[in-house]
């Protein structure tokens, strides 16, 4: 399809500046939501970037949705004569959060139940104190160290919701006796 280049510079700069691209599935649709182009133009363009593989393509609820491949941001630089140093939104955003994520400290989970139990302390509220201080000293070590079984299934009982009400619990060290019942005789 022929697309005039005016209509092609415009989606391909959307699409640089956002990093993604979505269109609803109709041609008959006058202009594009986002852009000032129209619709089945923006559908056509990205159905060839799809074919090149600089897009990749997701389909659900009548809506086309296009992300920005690594070779797909080569050839709109290279095209739209872009310098190396701008990147899509999508980029910034996810090389925000890594950094975020890799100068947060990682605490192990029992100074961090701890620190709940001393910021609670700290609120005022003794009951989550009280609660925050029992997860703390009930964790699996201790209970493991104390020589109780943890689970109900390391006792050799089955758990609770395998039970029937009245039921005594049942040894599942043993095998378990499977019950099965005849047939009627058919009638012929």
């Amino acid at each position: 399809m022929l697309v005039p280049k005016k209509n092609r510079v415009e989606v391909y700069k959307y699409l640089f500046k956002e990093g993604v691209l979505y269109a609803k599935k109709d041609y008959s649709m006058p202009k594009h939501p986002e852009i000032d182009v129209p619709n089945l133009h923006v559908i056509k363009l990205m159905q060839s970037f799809t074919s090149k593989e600089f897009v990749k393509e997701q389909y659900a609820w009548q809506h086309y949705y296009w992300m920005l491949t690594d070779e797909g941001i080569e050839h709109l630089r290279q095209y739209l004569n872009i310098p190396a140093d701008v990147v899509p939104a999508t980029l910034k955003k996810s090389t925000a959060r890594r950094l975020q994520a890799a100068r947060a400290p990682r605490r192990p989970a029992a100074t961090a139940r701890a620190a709940s139990a001393t910021a609670a302390t700290a609120a005022g509220t003794a009951a989550a104190a009280t609660r925050a201080a029992r997860r703390a000293s009930t964790s699996r070590a201790s209970v493991v160290a104390s020589g109780a079984a943890a689970r109900p299934s390391e006792r050799g009982v089955a758990s609770c919701c395998t039970l029937r009400a009245g039921a005594p619990p049942r040894d599942l060290s043993q095998p378990a006796v499977t019950r099965t019942r005849e047939r009627p005789a058919r009638r012929g």
